[in-house]
């Protein structure tokens, strides 16, 4: 991969679109995006890096809000407030999703029940029909 991409090239990599990486770089969820004399933005690697961490993040139901505190920490650098703070909010995040795992396993037990309930009936009319 070249060392910068546009903005087309950034949104084909992130499944993001243009639009979008606009406003995340606008709300302040991505910093400033390096631009060319002509003003076209230039994405580089360890921006794509961030926006892959924040589409986790996101994919797994954090808030623009909480993601924009986290940004917001990142920002401050290697501070022990900063880096504690960023722990806490993905230890909470992480508790988080555990706590929805458990329902989605108990869920998928309960359908995997239905379905075998469903597959011996099928096919005890299956032996009833060809009796």
């Amino acid at each position: 991969m070249a060392t910068s991409i546009t903005i087309q090239q950034a949104a084909a990599a992130t499944g993001l679109s243009v639009h979008t990486l606009r406003y995340y770089e606008k709300i302040g969820l991505i910093d400033p995006i390096p631009r060319q004399s002509n003003q076209h933005r230039l994405y580089r690697q360890e921006d794509l890096r961030w926006i892959e961490f924040l589409l986790r993040l996101r994919a797994t139901g954090m808030s623009i809000q909480q993601m924009l505190r986290y940004a917001e920490l990142r920002r401050l650098g290697e501070r022990l407030g900063s880096v504690s703070e960023r722990k806490a909010l993905l230890e909470q995040h992480a508790a988080a999703l555990e706590a929805d795992l458990l329902v989605l396993q108990d869920t998928l037990a309960m359908l995997r029940g239905k379905i075998a309930i469903y597959a011996s009936q099928e096919e005890q009319l299956k032996a009833h029909v060809d009796a």
